[in-house]
């Protein structure tokens, strides 16, 4: 159950501006200062409270009176965080963030206008780069997102572990397949529509979402001129929980938003993908891997319902084909490409 902290601020402002947080004072003060110090000044703030244990959030309250705070009485994830922030929201237009993330002043106002320009774009992305190095992309988002065939993300600016230096080589304003959970802007009468899939509780919801925009025919873009960093990893045990909901979810993706013909047609060689993964953990002694990805297909194995119902769902939304979304992912494979061809640059992968 949600309870609202509602705080004096703007009425009905353009723009909420919502992050899920569950812990960590530091990074959450930064955040709220760096939104502060925005050029943009039309939006609120929306803190969700994913019942956070330490103080943070009653420290950043006082500090910042202007925010408002929404109370959960359980940790729903960035998903269901986002999802309940979104239902409390005024604004006409929501920016999901992280709260380990700081901003350039005039970082808002380029995703806003984009989105004002043009009605057939469902989402918006800045240029992501990390706090620690900015110089740097940073792994969550880079400079737009994109997805191959069996499910496996990459960006512009990082493929798998390799991040490149920002030389500027990703500055032109393009069409991507999913903008980052990191921080991107969409339409909240959109988003109510479609909402994130709450059982997929963190990584890659942003990605299910953002594959439902482009069956609904609408576009997705990365708007480098708006510039946020990002710090790195605030899940709790990330090393296993990360590998497990990586694992899990791609396959969710996988079983439940491809055509069926398709889906049944590449599933022995994404299993065989899958064997590949758990077999180098296995050489790498990492043995915490490779228990997360096993336990991602015996949850996969307990959940036909589940599956069956979000497969069916996307009827509801959808004015394209599933199988059309093909033309929008990168064929063959992105594990090939990076490992067997060693393509580790997003330029390799389109000269």
């Amino acid at each position: 159950m949600a309870r609202a902290n509602q705080k004096p601020g703007i009425v009905n402002p353009k723009v909420s501006i919502i992050i899920p947080h569950h812990g960590g004072y530091t990074i959450l003060h930064e955040c709220i200062s760096s939104i502060q110090n925005s050029d943009f000044k039309d939006y609120e703030v929306i803190l969700v409270d994913n019942n956070t244990t330490d103080s943070s959030i009653e420290k950043v309250t006082k500090e910042f009176e202007d925010i408002r705070v929404l109370h959960l009485d359980t940790n729903k994830g960035y998903a269901g965080g986002c999802n309940e922030g979104a239902n409390a929201a005024n604004g006409e237009f929501l920016i999901f963030l992280n709260n380990d993330t700081v901003h350039e002043s005039g970082w808002i106002q380029p995703l806003l206008e984009c989105l004002i320009r043009n009605k057939h774009i469902g989402s918006v992305q800045p240029k992501i780069k990390n706090t620690d190095n900015r110089s740097m992309f940073d792994y969550a988002g880079a400079s737009g997102g994109f997805i191959d065939i069996f499910c496996y993300p990459f960006t512009r600016g990082r493929i798998f572990n390799h991040i490149e230096e920002d030389i500027n080589q990703y500055d032109n304003e393009s069409k991507i397949f999913w903008a980052s959970g990191c921080a991107f802007m969409t339409r909240r009468e959109l988003f109510m529509k479609i909402k994130f899939d709450e059982k997929l509780f963190a990584y890659m919801e942003e990605i299910d979402f953002h594959w439902k925009l482009n069956l609904m025919g609408l576009d997705s873009v990365v708007i480098p001129q708006s510039v946020v960093y990002h710090s790195g990893e605030t899940l709790e045990d990330s090393g296993y929980k990360k590998t497990y909901y990586n694992h899990r979810n791609s396959m969710i993706l996988f079983l439940t938003n491809h055509n069926l013909f398709l889906m049944l047609g590449l599933l022995v060689p994404k299993l065989f993908l899958e064997l590949i993964s758990m077999i180098r953990y296995l050489i790498t002694l990492n043995v915490r891997a490779f228990t997360a990805q096993l336990s991602t297909y015996f949850w996969i194995s307990m959940h036909p319902l589940y599956l069956l119902k979000k497969s069916r769902g996307l009827s509801k939304l959808k004015t394209k084909s599933k199988f059309s979304i093909i033309s929008k992912m990168h064929k063959p494979s992105i594990v090939l490409d990076y490992f067997i061809f060693r393509k580790r640059k997003y330029s390799d992968l389109v000269n």
